[in-house]
């Protein structure tokens, strides 16, 4: 049970599962229906990759902004971010694409079209780092 006192991994994974919820939140809001998929979707407002990868630098800024932990952890938010915002942002925009073809140009069950949401815009991802930030720092306050 040690690891139920990691700060850092509690706050990412906090991050990611408030996230996940905001999803839900928002689509009920915005669609008037209970999307249970966005719970552990990709893609939306706001990024649970952003706001996962975040509250872990976020938490490890406790051992330094010059410690190996935080330098590793705030690189690999970088790179998730904007990998979030350009390739998987770009499949996305594919697989709808390539769905309205398949729509238009047969038969195809929608069972079998591609998954869509998978990327992110700025502002998401802006808005997940914001929410991962604001996790890691209210769950270590006393």
């Amino acid at each position: 049970m040690e690891i139920l006192q990691n700060t850092c991994l509690i706050s990412a994974v906090l991050a990611w599962a408030v996230a996940q919820l905001c999803k839900l939140l928002i689509e009920l809001i915005a669609h008037h229906q209970l999307d249970w998929e966005r719970l552990t979707g990709d893609g939306g407002m706001p990024s649970g990759h952003s706001a996962t990868v975040t509250a872990l630098a976020a938490a490890l800024l406790q051992y330094g902004a010059a410690s190996f932990q935080f330098a590793i952890s705030a690189v690999l938010a970088i790179i998730v971010m904007h990998d979030a915002m350009g390739v998987r942002w770009q499949a996305g925009q594919h697989a709808r694409t390539i769905n309205e073809l398949l729509l238009k140009l047969s038969d195809t069950p929608p069972e079998q079209l591609l998954e869509e949401f998978l990327g992110h815009t700025p502002l998401q991802v802006a808005c997940g780092a914001l929410l991962g930030a604001a996790v890691a720092i209210l769950y270590s306050l006393p």
